[in-house]
Formats: structure tokens, sequence, C-alpha cells
């Protein structure tokens, strides 16, 4: 079994891959962790940055991920609450002819970690939101 764990901006850049996968039967899932935002771009605007935000919003409903993993003959789910978690991805690792798309709405304020910050190396990696710019 593989899942792939996206954010809803780097979904949106490789999406067309869910046709292949559709076509040849590969039951891949993926987890959109949609949070309407290009969420690295703005956690990195954020904590580096002053929160000089630029071009990073995108739209909770825009596009409807689940009608979209449907058109590319996938099924679609959508998470709205914690309850949902659980028996979604039950649904999904259930589901073996065909890949499987789940849009988890996150908060918008929602970070990732660990992180590297922009222009640095590996080894100033930040693990922990507490660590600020530079912190292991």
């Amino acid at each position: 079994m593989v899942w792939a764990v996206d954010g809803d901006g780097c979904f949106q850049m490789t999406a067309q891959e869910l046709v292949t996968a559709s076509s040849e039967r590969i039951p891949v899932k993926v987890a959109i962790l949609n949070n309407a935002y290009l969420g690295m771009v703005r956690q990195w605007q954020e904590m580096f940055y002053e929160e000089r935000y630029s071009e990073v919003y995108l739209s909770p409903d825009l596009p409807d991920y689940v009608k979209w993993a449907e058109a590319m003959g996938c099924v679609g789910l959508r998470v709205e609450s914690p309850e949902e978690v659980q028996p979604a991805i039950e649904k999904a690792n259930d589901i073996d002819d065909r890949p499987v798309v789940i849009d988890f709405r996150t908060d918008e304020r929602e970070k990732v970690y660990p992180m590297v910050p922009a222009g640095a190396s590996n080894d100033d990696i930040v693990v922990d939101p507490s660590q600020g710019e530079g912190g292991r």
C-alpha cells in the first residue's frame, strides 16, 4: 500500500498523474492537507520574512478535489473534522482497484515540521515551532 501526502498547492502541480494511476488501476492513496495556501511558502514568509505575504492564498473550495479525483477515475473523499479522519482512512485502505484522494481540510495557520529555512543548509533544520529560525 502506498500513501502520498501532499499539500494542496503541491497536489495542484502534480494531480495529472492520477490519470495514469487510474488507467493502470494503481490503488495509490493521496492525502491532501488542504489549508488553502501554498503552505511552505507562506510559512517561510511568516517565519523569516516578517509576514510579507505574496501570492500564497489559494482557496478552500477551488478546485473541488473530490470532483477532480472523480473526474480522473479515482475515488474522492473529503474530511472536515477530526472524527472523520479514521473512517476515511479505513475506507481508502479498503479500496484496491483504483486511486483514492482524500481532501483533509486543515487549519490555515497549521505549519509543517521539520523544515529548512530558505537559503539555509539541511544542517539548519527546524524540527519544532518553538525553535524558530535555525533551531535543531
